[in-house]
């Protein structure tokens, strides 16, 4: 299996969220390729014959508002329970009764 084929496939074991910088590093990112995918379908509309550019000049006209949905989808995943929160959802521990009761040990 190839290195970046086996870095896809790591487990994930956290529910926490990406840090801020990582968050917004990517969201900047799909905003400019977003933006230079318009930047091309205007370039392209330029050379292509009628029906073609159409298309693209629509496609050029989209694109900003996609990208700005892009930009502003932020993680929404939710921030991992600290502990020691009372949460009412688990069950809650019975009383400090001992079980009576003897040790027996088997390597005898």
């Amino acid at each position: 299996m190839s290195r970046s084929r086996e870095r896809d496939q790591r487990a994930l074991i956290t529910s926490a969220r990406f840090s801020r910088s990582l968050d917004t590093d990517q969201r900047r990112t799909r905003y400019l390729w977003t933006m230079a995918l318009r930047v091309a379908c205007f370039l392209a509309a330029t050379v292509t014959p009628l029906p073609w550019n159409l298309g693209l000049l629509v496609a050029a006209a989209v694109l900003p508002a996609l990208a700005v949905m892009l930009a502003n989808a932020i993680d929404l995943r939710s921030a991992p329970p600290t502990p020691g929160a009372d949460d009412l959802t688990r069950p809650a521990l019975a009383s400090s009764q001992t079980v009576p009761g003897t040790v027996v040990d088997e390597t005898e």
